[in-house]
């Protein structure tokens, strides 16, 4: 008995020994965080914003900067509510795989399976010629993993050749009645290349929400609600706003052509919305979102349910575009960008790393190997990666023994 028990407390001793000791955040490291953003602020780049970080379970760090409108010097506050655009596709992404673990489809099924409108799809020899030039016969069928990896040859409308806009003009510029009707539009217009050749940031975000609709059988928004948002206690996310909430929202902001900050004439609409998108749409707080993210940090795990199986996130987490062009130590999986060599793509972090950001300059990614989630969110309508990798910077360079 002696014997066990000292082998027993040899081993304890072993493993504490052997065992790295766990990274922290330092609050006085944040502090430049806090002087950047500051900065910003007050040079007139930025309204204001908010910094939410989560690490090991815990909330690491939480702050409010600036206004949420400059036009009334309303301060901004923790529990702001942001329009969080792309930030909306991760989570379509998920709605669709909680499906794929029901046994509705094959991620290598093709979407004409489901979606009679993409049969006989047609490939643009040059995107510059728009919707009417000359087309080939796309050598594959599209599949919904390929929807899912933005490999499938669609485009998203924000470009500069004809084939882009007139994706724009058909989404966007002409009215909808609902995702159905959009996903349809899209599928009208010729692809801009074959599928699986290239990675291609796209609008196939709102096939994936059609196909939950398709395999739930209900809408997507209620079915969003049902089986994501109110389980886990997402209160603040949603495609329409209610007036408390709305009171709530960041105001849109921007340049004028002689540098000034201003808010924007044009705001997001907060109610009435009837096309519930997988490619934008949401609105959420960061702490909203954090929760989701948490979850898939915590293997798809929330308050005792599990929405997805940590074998499911694995595979969403993979570099699916090996050997495509993307850009440099970066990847992407099923809905999610992948940091996959940090020497590679020159920026501070832990390889693994997944994320997305939203046009509108919100961010977040979800670090598996130091048990983080982090948050930047404004209202700034000049989208770049400036913030996404300075947040990245200025977090990681907190972390401490």
């Amino acid at each position: 008995m002696k014997k066990i028990l000292y082998l027993f407390l040899l081993l304890i001793l072993s493993f504490s020994i052997s065992s790295p000791a766990q990274n922290k955040i330092s609050e006085d490291r944040l502090t430049r965080y806090d002087e950047f953003l500051n900065s910003e602020i007050a040079d007139g780049k930025i309204p204001g914003a908010v910094v939410l970080i989560y690490k090991d379970g815990e909330k690491a760090y939480e702050k409010a900067y600036g206004s949420s409108d400059i036009s009334t010097g309303k301060v901004m506050e923790k529990e702001q509510i942001f329009f969080i655009q792309s930030m909306t596709k991760p989570i379509a992404t998920v709605a669709l795989m909680m499906l794929y673990e029901e046994g509705k489809f094959f991620l290598s099924d093709p979407v004409e399976q489901y979606l009679p409108e993409f049969q006989n799809l047609r490939v643009l020899k040059n995107p510059e010629d728009g919707k009417d030039g000359d087309t080939e016969p796309a050598k594959q069928k599209i599949t919904i993993a390929q929807v899912l990896s933005h490999t499938a040859g669609f485009s998203h409308g924000l470009g500069p050749s004809k084939q882009e806009e007139d994706v724009r003009n058909a989404l966007y510029m002409q009215p909808q009645e609902n995702i159905e009707s959009r996903v349809k539009s899209l599928a009208s217009i010729p692809l801009l290349g074959q599928p699986g050749e290239q990675w291609y940031y796209s609008a196939s975000p709102d096939i994936a929400v059609r196909l939950v609709e398709v395999f739930s059988n209900m809408p997507y928004d209620q079915y969003l609600q049902k089986k994501i948002l109110d389980p886990l206690g997402m209160k603040d996310t949603g495609y329409n706003l209610t007036e408390e909430q709305a009171k709530r929202l960041v105001a849109l902001h921007g340049h004028t052509e002689d540098g000034k900050l201003v808010k924007m004439p044009n705001q997001p609409t907060t109610k009435g919305n009837t096309v519930f998108g997988g490619t934008h749409g949401l609105f959420s707080t960061a702490q909203d979102y954090s929760i989701f993210a948490r979850m898939l940090l915590n293997g798809g795990s929330w308050n005792g349910q599990q929405f997805l199986s940590p074998k499911t996130i694995d595979l969403m987490t993979r570099n699916h575009i090996e050997g495509l062009e993307y850009d440099p130590g970066y990847g992407f999986g099923l809905g999610f960008g992948i940091l996959v060599d940090i020497a590679e793509a020159d920026i501070i972090g832990s390889e693994g790393q997944y994320f997305w950001s939203g046009a509108y300059c919100t961010y977040f990614f979800i670090d598996p190997k130091e048990n983080m989630v982090s948050f930047l969110m404004t209202q700034y309508n000049q989208y770049s990666n400036f913030y996404s990798n300075k947040m990245r910077q200025m977090v990681y360079q907190a972390i401490v023994k």
